[in-house]
């Protein structure tokens, strides 16, 4: 996973070390802190996503 396009939020803070990046490989979503690139990523399928933003509404 080192060739992954990390993507954040543009409302991250100003300093843009405060939040989660996601990438996006096929099936599947990345998730890293941004305080931490080279730390822990969680990786689960593209559906477990939408299900979770359909959560957060």
């Amino acid at each position: 996973m080192s060739e992954l396009v990390w993507r954040r939020s543009s409302y991250s803070g100003g300093g843009g070390n405060e939040c989660v990046e996601l990438a996006f490989p096929p099936a599947v979503v990345a998730v890293r802190d941004s305080k931490n690139p080279d730390g822990p990523r969680l990786v689960f399928p593209r559906a477990a996503l939408v299900v979770l933003l359909r959560l957060a509404r």
